[in-house]
């Protein structure tokens, strides 16, 4: 390496080794990992779930997350060792000149606390500007990522923006200081693919417009592909090759690596009605659907779900998929229409319904880390309900919540006594799946729930409902933006935007042409392993257009 490149470099990682802590032992996670980047370069780290990705982002700001420690090497940022740095050394540099951009925006603001007074504190702590610059700076950013009403835009609660908008939010927040280093942590995962597309260019923008060097972590090498200079790939907490994009894309040298590139070939034979028109288990019938908030989300939508079959519910964010559910669920009480379970009508609230009539349609829900109590055991979140729907204690509790762990491959004697901060991101949508199941359900609605798990370990996720499907008899409705899960799962397929069905059909119909419009955009949507991608994409549809739904103003989901 010349002088000249030598000085180039902001960040060098070298022999890192970072322990995590399992039944009271500390095991290593992190191997012995190197890693430089340079100032303005972008860096891709991919791997499967448990590679060490996020942990090595983590370790790039010099932080340990909770149950790890970091036991060798070093972490050199502009020079200085950020491991031998002091607590108040680290504090410094966090925020100002190192950036964190998490996976879930709407985990990540305290929806307290409206935008623009998050915003602000990072630059007015480290007094880089008075609190009135930093919230004019605000706007101009949230402009520059092509937010809807920039000057108003921050001035609303998290929950008033859609998934999209909050974390391109969450990107300028991180910009607040202009910080030599920003790290995105699997930024776009749980997005939309024409709201990804959106993030992405605003994302790549605003990084060569500043000259920030960035880490962007993520499982989907299509996505990578449109980010990175160079990829690294990691597996078990090992660096496997690293190489320029384009040659790792064209010429992977290690088999791992190739693994990785694989198209998923995962799909399920789709099942179709029998003869004879069956009836629905559950039917949502000319259903409009308003938030206390004002503005109609669901506009005389219908749509079945049958027996044994997987029917797939598509669109964008805001387009009412996940309201669908919460109707169906009598969360949200339908303002016109019915949910009709067997062809009775159900009680709209579901504090009317029986129990009965609520063991029948559970959730499985997109964030497991959210949706899991982490203070719980294992056991007593998917004993809970068996015990209220089953009416099970003592030994047959047990017996019963055995026997569902055995349900999604998990080994009870080593699983009943955990809690959920111990497992995988996959273990614990596999949980999730078993609290599901704990009611004896004969519906289950899967709310993005791959969305958050890289590609081998959501494979092995939609194998096990597949097989589950199987024998049980369950049907499933399955909200998703991955029009990959689609073609893997569904029988049927439902395509919503703003609110309205615009298509449905069965799945082989729906994916061929010609196709509605809007089923077309979401289809060419879908990133491709190519880094010209995303250029030529922006090109054929003019940046004016691209974000048309992420950037309306729509909020929620």
């Amino acid at each position: 390496m010349s002088s000249a490149q030598a000085r180039d470099v902001l960040l060098e990682i070298r022999d890192l080794r970072i322990d995590g802590r399992t039944n009271e032992e500390w095991v290593p996670i992190i191997k012995g990992v190197d890693l430089t980047l340079h100032r303005g370069e972008v860096l891709g780290l991919i791997g499967e779930s448990g590679a060490g990705k996020s942990t090595i982002g983590a370790a790039a700001m010099g932080y340990a997350r909770d149950g790890t420690r970091i036991s060798g090497g070093s972490v050199t940022f502009d020079g200085r060792d950020l491991v031998t740095a002091s607590e108040a050394q680290r504090r410094a540099l966090r925020g100002a000149r190192i950036a964190y951009v998490a996976q879930s925006a709407a985990a990540s603001f305290n929806p307290a606390h409206r935008i623009i007074d998050q915003h602000v504190e990072a630059p007015v702590h480290h007094r880089l500007r008075s609190k009135a610059e930093a919230r004019e700076d605000a706007m101009a950013l949230y402009e520059r990522l092509r937010l809807p009403n920039p000057d108003e835009i921050g001035f609303r609660y998290p929950h008033q923006v859609s998934g999209g908008q909050l974390q391109r939010a969450m990107t300028a927040m991180a910009m607040s200081c202009r910080p030599d280093l920003i790290i995105f942590d699997e930024p776009t995962t749980a997005l939309d693919v024409t709201t990804q597309i959106e993030v992405l260019a605003a994302i790549r923008d605003i990084v060569a417009e500043v000259g920030t060097a960035a880490i962007y972590i993520s499982h989907d090498l299509a996505v990578v592909a449109q980010m990175a200079d160079t990829i690294k790939v990691l597996l078990r907490g090992e660096g496997v090759e690293e190489a320029e994009t384009r040659r790792m894309l064209s010429h992977p040298q290690e088999e791992y690596t190739r693994s990785l590139w694989a198209v998923r070939s995962f799909e399920r034979p789709q099942k179709r009605r029998p003869a004879g028109g069956a009836a629905p288990l559950v039917e949502i019938a000319g259903v409009d659907a308003a938030y206390a908030s004002g503005g109609k989300v669901l506009d005389d939508v219908s749509f079945e779900i049958h027996p044994g079959m997987t029917l797939a519910v598509v669109g964008e964010s805001g387009s009412g998929k996940s309201t669908a559910a919460r109707v169906i669920t009598g969360l949200l009480p339908p303002a016109r229409g019915e949910v009709r379970l067997k062809g009775s009508p159900l009680p709209p609230h579901f504090r009317d319904r029986s129990r009965a009539e609520l063991r029948q349609v559970q959730m499985i829900y997109q964030m497991a880390d959210t949706a899991l109590n982490p203070k719980l055991r294992i056991r007593d979140i998917v004993g809970r309900p068996a015990q209220f729907y089953g009416g099970l204690s003592g030994k047959e509790l047990r017996r019963r919540v055995e026997e569902l762990l055995e349900l999604i491959e998990l080994d009870p004697a080593d699983y009943m006594t955990r809690r959920p901060p111990e497992l995988s991101g996959g273990q614990k949508q596999r949980i999730g799946i078993a609290r599901a199941l704990a009611a004896d359900p004969e519906v289950i609605i899967c709310d993005e729930v791959t969305s958050a798990l890289d590609q081998l370990v959501a494979e092995g996720i939609l194998k096990l409902l597949g097989r589950l499907q199987d024998e049980l008899d369950l049907a499933y409705m399955f909200i998703t933006h991955d029009l990959a899960t689609v073609r893997a799962i569904a029988d049927e397929v439902v395509v919503m935007r703003d609110g309205r069905v615009v298509e449905q059909g069965p799945k082989d119909e729906m994916f061929a042409p010609p196709h509605h419009p809007y089923t077309d955009l979401l289809l060419s949507s879908v990133p491709e392993m190519d880094p010209d991608w995303l250029s030529r994409l922006l090109e054929e549809r003019g940046r004016d257009n691209i974000g048309e739904a992420a950037r309306d103003g729509s909020g929620g989901h």
